[in-house]
């Protein structure tokens, strides 16, 4: 008699501070760049899963914001998407960097309380000495002793299979959620609006990066070539005139590096139009934020 094959499938949920490198390790354990990637604190807004599948696995991982302080309405609902985060999964992947001890309070307390499998991962160890690493895990195991301490390097790659391991272990036994040739359940648009949203961070300072919402208005494929055109929503006038910059300089540098990266995203020649309009205080209306998805994570 054949023996009936197990499969496990789950959500796996990555949370910490901003700039840790939750994006960093969604990608790598992907294998793909789904999530945006800067220096800058906040480049994740949304829930963004990622699928990864074996022969007798199915992993949806969740990119989500960093946590910290909400300053308006719409950090509110980055902080509610965190919150939420530790009721629907499987497994938590709770991520630190090698030497970090800041945390907020109320998280660490419902980490505490969990019933779900938490997995507490040290990353940056490419950077950091074996006494800080030590030191790192002896401090985090004092604050969430049920969690289990695994030292990896998103960057690198270094224990990451390791890590993949552990959370295929943790997994319950399930069929998969979603079709096997899955790699995301996020739209074409959103990923286009992301890659503009990167560069927007890269090229641009101070307040701009935060107070910009990329809407792709429309997307059309054609024989040779796919036709994008894409909304910045800023918040005042001040900040439209350095979005488009001295003669539209600033404007066209963006349309350049974006229509480069969506390019090579998309494996096809783009034409991006990019155009720019002011909606007064959006990140702490509910509309405009309604119609920017941040009621639908």
């Amino acid at each position: 008699m054949i023996e009936k094959k197990i499969h496990r499938a789950g959500f796996v949920n990555i949370i910490g501070n901003p700039n840790v490198g939750k994006s960093t390790l969604m990608n790598r354990l992907v294998g793909e760049q789904l999530s945006i990637v800067t220096s800058k604190a906040q480049t994740t807004r949304h829930r963004i899963k990622g699928i990864v599948n074996g022969d007798d696995y199915q992993i949806v991982y969740s990119d989500l914001p960093g946590i910290l302080t909400p300053a308006y309405k719409m950090q509110e609902l980055m902080m509610h998407l965190v919150n939420e985060s530790l009721k629907d999964a499987d497994v938590v992947l709770y991520l630190i960097e090698c030497g970090e001890t800041n945390y907020k309070q109320e998280i660490i307390e419902k980490l505490q309380q969990l019933s779900t499998p938490l997995l507490l991962v040290i990353n940056k160890i490419d950077k950091a000495t074996e006494d800080t690493i030590m030191a790192t895990k002896s401090y985090w195991k004092n604050l969430l002793p049920q969690a289990k301490a695994i030292e990896i390097s998103a960057l690198t790659g270094k224990f990451v299979n390791l890590l993949l391991e552990e959370i295929t272990i943790l997994l319950p036994e399930s069929p998969p959620f979603f079709p096997k040739d899955e790699l995301t359940d996020r739209p074409m648009r959103f990923f286009i609006s992301e890659i503009i949203r990167e560069k927007i961070l890269l090229l641009y300072k101070k307040e701009i990066p935060y107070s910009v919402e990329v809407v792709v208005e429309s997307y059309k494929e054609e024989d040779n070539i796919v036709r994008i055109g894409t909304m910045l929503y800023c918040e005042r006038e001040s900040q439209k005139g350095i979005i488009i910059g001295n003669k539209g300089s600033a404007i066209k540098q963006l349309g350049i590096e974006a229509r480069k990266a969506i390019e090579y995203f998309l494996e096809k020649h783009v034409f991006l139009d990019i155009s720019v309009k002011v909606l007064k205080d959006w990140r702490n209306q509910e509309l405009p934020m309604k119609q920017f998805g941040y009621y639908q994570n």
